[in-house]
């Protein structure tokens, strides 16, 4: 790679400062670079080959929900932003571009930008100072590093392995099917995003690369003596188009990351409820029968089931999997089965994967309309290894491709009673280099937008599900993709292995998935892949997803033996009892995704995120917060009894969940942790909502000297227009002369809201509901 050094100022170009960029001053220019700061909090810099972008558009960028269409949002639209007026000057050698609330410091040479907030004069971010921009003019590869300090931690990266801080580790911005994958050490797993968020003595912020093909980022695994210390980004191909999020802290840069790519879609309120999911099911040659017998057996143990998933073995012919093929003789009435499950109170959810294998029943359909990834050598299909053997990828980028699609979902699926699809296998492992995209008109290599493929399949079963259901939110769930699927519905951390350190290392991933935009999402519990677990593990496991936003129990065994809540009937009470905890909480949920889908505030969160001042919340990696008021420690490891928890500095202190045993903040302290006791604690201040047969109780926990707080949103759990139509509670609580009073407005209710006080005496419901 030649490296870009020198720089010459050409002037505003509109809002945005353009350069050229040179390997040295008398040498021609290689590319042009534009800096732009588009609000007062997120700035942007684009790198351009004199030849033109290599992808000239995008489909994660949506700002304040600014959908992108089926084709991609143009590289250079700046349509959403509030592109703020700005200045720009030289002397010395140094461009200042400036506007309200951020300001960029341009070295030319050697040419370097460094990120200032209003107010500060130490950058936040800064290139490193030696050879900050590569560009290969052999093979499109780039390379953009930065200076990096021992102070700074490293959070985001979407759902890679390991610890919270990925600081001193490498990662492969690709996507594989790793079946089974080690949750501490495997990379790479599902999803391509290459956004990370710093965080250090300068304050937090975040950096986006708008580039979705393979890559990596490096946050400190390289030492180079010649170069200080510092972190980078590396494409193999595309485009240098990055966005800086200004922070200043880590929970502002997640949210403004959220808003940037379009927010998280709201699911509906049945999707909080337990599910259940199984490859083994569908695939027996008696599924139907087998699926009778779940209910019944969820019945039988007292298991309350929302959904039920069905595995890719529904499309079977012989041992291989065929998308929008019915097997007639597992079910031979596809519409009768679904009418059962939802007379049962499960709506069906069916699997669905957009590689067509060499024999599929439609495979001569799908060529001659054109519809496949093609080899741009050939003209045929791009050839890709997939699950059952060789097949062929849909290609979402092609019209044809989605009408197809959208038309299997509407009359193989929907038509019959299905209620939601679950896009899987969808990372598209084309290694063709040949592999191109139709681009819907224009095409472009299959390398440069694998991870769109996926996201564009999202997008197309939650806009054929609405159509099917107007007025009705959908329900989508994918298993790969990058940036902008969370605005379309849920994900997951994948095929996990059923071990104990899946449960310490799915949590980290799980909340640095949370910091990377990532809110509505979850873990096979029991996991899906290994040995069947034992009934500590399961039971632990049991706990561990209980309260996460997706609780789904999901497993492929080669014993043929499935995970179900009573597979150990020596844990079932416990298991049941930490099940019926979640359903008594799903009102709080139920406003925590709420506010998700319309303030970008991630349900699931590390403790740094709401104790950003607490020097050791910020070190915590084995308990999260769930909302602003519940703090869940779940048991991670094998034979404990007994947990320790890091409780943050708060007013008030913090409230035992099960017994109201009051801890004081800023301490670790340790509790009972018996099978079927999961670990959980409210702040002080907080009021929690949670539901029973006999309807909704207010729980209000301590009674600090600022008195509490606490909210609960309430519509019909399905309404598309839940911007309008959805009502707020409010919950405050104060003190009169005879003691404490809690006040109760907003949306009207059928039934009145029963009361409960932990640590709080003379408390009385005063006020009506309005």
């Amino acid at each position: 790679m030649k490296a870009l050094t020198h720089g010459r100022f050409r002037g505003l170009d509109g809002h945005a400062a353009l350069f050229d960029l040179a390997t040295g001053p008398a040498a021609a220019p290689l590319a042009s670079l534009r800096i732009a700061i588009l609000e007062r909090d997120i700035g942007r810099v684009t790198l351009r080959r004199p030849e033109g972008y290599r992808l000239d558009r995008g489909w994660a960028i949506a700002p304040d929900r600014m959908e992108p269409p089926f084709e991609g949002r143009p590289r250079d639209d700046i349509s959403g932003f509030a592109n703020p007026a700005t200045t720009a000057s030289e002397d010395g050698g140094i461009v200042t571009l400036a506007a309200a609330g951020l300001r960029a410091r341009v070295r030319l040479d050697p040419f370097g930008i460094a990120w200032y907030r209003d107010g500060e004069d130490q950058p936040f971010l800064q290139d490193r100072p030696t050879q900050a921009y590569l560009l290969s003019r052999k093979t499109n590869a780039l390379l953009h590093a930065m200076e990096r300090h021992e102070d700074e931690r490293h959070y985001g990266l979407g759902d890679k392995a390991g610890p919270l801080d990925r600081t001193g580790r490498r990662f492969s911005i690709d996507a594989v099917d790793p079946c089974g994958f080690d949750a501490e050490l495997s990379d790479p797993l599902y999803k391509m995003l290459p956004f990370f968020i710093v965080d250090g003595a300068r304050g937090a912020h975040g950096i986006f690369y708008d580039n979705l093909a393979l890559g990596s980022v490096d946050l400190g695994c390289t030492i180079d003596n010649y170069h200080g210390l510092f972190r980078f980004y590396r494409a193999e191909d595309g485009d240098l188009d990055y966005y800086v999020l200004a922070g200043p802290t880590v929970s502002e840069v997640t949210r403004r990351f959220s808003w940037l790519t379009g927010g998280q879609a709201f699911a509906p309120r049945w999707t909080l409820g337990f599910a259940m999911t199984t490859m083994t099911i569908a695939d027996a040659p008696d599924a139907d029968a087998r699926i009778t017998g779940f209910i019944e057996d969820c019945r039988r143990h007292g298991i309350r089931c929302d959904s039920f998933h069905f595995g890719s073995g529904y499309t079977s012919i012989g041992n291989r999997r065929y998308v929008f093929n019915w097997n007639r003789d597992k079910f031979p009435d596809p519409a009768a089965t679904m009418a059962r499950l939802k007379a049962s109170g499960m709506q069906p959810v069916t699997n669905i994967k957009p590689c067509l294998l060499d024999d599929h029943p439609r495979l001569s359909e799908a060529k001659a309309r054109g519809i496949l990834v093609a080899d741009g050598g050939t003209g045929e299909p791009a050839v890709a290894q997939f699950w059952d053997g060789l097949g062929f990828h849909v290609d979402f980028t092609n019209p044809k491709g989605r009408q197809f699609w959208a038309d299997g979902i509407r009359d193989a699926l929907l038509a019959y009673g299905v209620t939601a699809v679950w896009s899987d296998n969808n990372e598209y492992e084309i290694w063709d280099e040949d592999a191109v995209c139709n681009g819907d008109g224009r095409p472009f290599p299959q390398t440069l937008a694998r991870p769109a493929q996926a996201l564009l399949m999202h997008k197309l079963a939650y806009e054929t599900q609405a159509a099917q259901a107007p007025g009705k939110r959908p329900y989508t769930i994918t298993r790969a993709g990058g940036a902008g699927i969370a605005r379309y519905g849920q994900t997951w951390s994948g095929d996990n292995e059923t071990a104990w350190k899946t449960l310490r290392y799915n949590l980290t991933q799980g909340l640095n998935m949370s910091l990377s935009g990532f809110y509505n999402i979850g873990h096979d519990v029991g996991g899906f892949h290994g040995p069947s677990p034992g009934p500590e593990l399961l039971c632990r496991f049991v706990e561990f997803c209980a309260l996460w936003p997706r609780m789904v129990m999901n497993s492929w065994k080669s014993s043929g033996i499935v995970n179900t809540p009573w597979m150990h009937a020596s844990v079932l009470p416990q298991v049941r009892s930490v099940m019926e905890l979640r359903h008594s909480l799903i009102p709080y949920l139920y406003t925590q995704m709420w506010r998700a889908a319309l303030e970008d505030v991630p349900p699931v969160r590390p403790l740094l995120w709401d104790f950003a001042s607490d020097a050791i919340a910020a070190t915590v990696e084995d308990a999260f917060m769930l909302g602003p008021d519940l703090l869940v420690a779940p048991v991670l490891g094998e034979g404990a009894t007994t947990r320790e928890v890091y409780l943050p500095a708060h007013p008030g202190g913090w409230y035992d969940w099960h017994d109201g045993t009051p801890f004081e903040g800023g301490r670790t302290i340790t509790v009972a942790a018996p099978l079927g006791r999961l670990p959980l604690f409210a702040r002080a201040g907080s009021i929690v909502p949670i539901e029973d047969d006999r309807g909704l109780t207010a729980i209000v926990f301590g009674a600090p000297d600022r008195g509490g707080s606490g909210l609960v949103y309430i519509d019909d759990g399905e309404t598309s227009d839940w911007r309008k139509t959805g009502r707020t509670i409010e919950f405050h609580l104060r003190r009169d002369d005879s003691g404490l009073v809690l006040d109760v407005s907003g949306a009207e209710l059928s039934a009145p809201i029963r009361l409960r006080g932990v640590g709080v005496p003379n408390l009385r419901l005063a006020g009506t509901v309005e």
